[in-house]
């Protein structure tokens, strides 16, 4: 298979090719990455012309734990909502990413299984994808909890 995971050299074995990731990684995450560059300093200039930030620099601290400890940490709320968003997207992104290069996975399972009407396994890959979301969507909503002290999970 050109372009897989692992390769096969005749006197070493099968090993891992990590070259083979960078092409599909920058294909899927390019256009999701730019967005929550975005979104993240758009936010954190909101936050920097709050009232606590004044009071922070008033008080002497660092611009460094100024960032990090308070304007960030708030700042984050709005780009945990829209990486969560992204999720969906960037696991259907996955499907065609695994079609185009030929990998093996998921992805090529899915698209073999609807041009041949493979409905319990169309049913399965369904199921397995929204436990994914399920489950990725519920870890968001747990780190909204680190994230902003004033949301705790009761």
């Amino acid at each position: 298979m050109t372009g897989g995971l692992y390769s096969i050299d005749p006197f070493e074995g099968e090993y891992l090719d990590l070259k083979n990731l960078i092409l599909p990684m920058v294909v899927l995450g390019i256009r999701p990455m730019s967005i929550i560059v975005q979104l993240t300093r758009s936010s954190l200039l909101d936050v920097l012309s709050q009232d606590y930030i004044r009071t922070a620099k008033a008080k002497g601290l660092s611009a460094y734990t100024i960032i990090t400890r308070h304007a960030l940490r708030n700042a984050l709320n709005p780009v945990v909502t829209a990486i969560s968003g992204w999720l969906g997207s960037l696991l259907a992104g996955a499907v065609f990413i695994e079609y185009i290069f030929g990998w093996n996975g998921i992805g090529k399972l899915t698209v073999t299984s609807l041009e041949n009407y493979d409905l319990p396994v169309i049913m399965g890959i369904v199921l397995f994808v929204s436990i994914v979301f399920i489950v990725l969507n519920i870890l968001a909503d747990l780190l909204y909890g680190i994230i902003d002290p004033r949301v705790r999970v009761s």
